[in-house]
């Protein structure tokens, strides 16, 4: 459930079939370099908030999502368009938000890269923010 008074950010996928609100009061904000972020993105490295999935929510195109995993932990992405909206994680009681998909800016930016022993060969990190192997503990 999104608290009255929490600002609210609105998102999407490419094509608008999928539309999204969320609190912006994201826990934690990250840029992943894991080989699977970078295949489903198309990009170097994925930033991604992460907040409870009750403060979340399709405003459109639940119908349109299209699910990848078998777990309790998955990723939903506009079937129509291909984008990757947001993932399921810690045992279906968070979402990360890819941060590319939001038409307004969150507080939070990404503080740390994780999963950098396996970054994309040809990208070079040249920020000073904090770097893991994987993910962090």
């Amino acid at each position: 459930m999104i608290d009255k008074g929490t600002k609210i950010l609105k998102g999407g996928c490419l094509c608008g079939a999928v539309r999204y609100e969320v609190a912006d009061a994201f826990r934690y904000a990250m840029n992943c370099h894991c080989s699977q972020c970078r295949r489903a993105t198309g990009a170097a490295f994925k930033p991604f908030g992460g907040i409870e999935i009750a403060k979340f929510k399709v405003t459109a195109g639940d119908d349109r999502l299209v699910r990848y995993g078998d777990g309790i932990d998955y990723d939903l992405h506009c079937g129509q368009c291909g984008s990757l909206i947001y993932s399921v994680v810690r045992d279906g009681a968070y979402a990360h938000v890819t941060y590319g998909t939001l038409a307004d800016a969150p507080s939070l930016a990404p503080t740390e890269h994780i999963f950098v022993g396996s970054k994309a060969p040809w990208f070079t990190i040249t920020d000073e923010l904090k770097q893991h192997l994987e993910f962090p503990s």
